[in-house]
């Protein structure tokens, strides 16, 4: 799956993008037509415990499946994420294999 990812206001570092991709690609096992996607890294000032914020918007035949997380490191916020997102992968699938 071919991700943008778009740090904001910050330089990530190689090794948390290549973790997210790889992560993100496990994905891939639910639901193999998933076309694209993007990752946004926010760092959010207001909240001392939780500020890493990680929003993902999946691009698959005919929707955008999108969820946003928050946790301490960006690695935990992707780890929801990635939760999140196999969730509706499944349901989205589910529902195509029902029309």
């Amino acid at each position: 799956m071919k991700l943008q990812m778009y740090s904001i206001h910050f330089d990530a570092d190689q090794s948390l993008l290549d973790f997210i991709q790889t992560k993100l690609n496990k994905l891939d096992t639910f639901f193999d037509r998933i076309t694209d996607g993007e990752v946004y890294l926010r760092l959010d000032n207001n909240n001392p415990v939780n500020n890493k914020i990680v929003e993902v918007k999946l691009f698959v035949p005919g929707q955008t499946l999108f969820t946003k997380t928050e946790g301490a490191t960006f690695e935990n916020a992707t780890d929801e994420a990635l939760d999140i997102l196999s969730r509706q992968v499944k349901k989205y699938k589910e529902k195509l294999a029902t029309h």
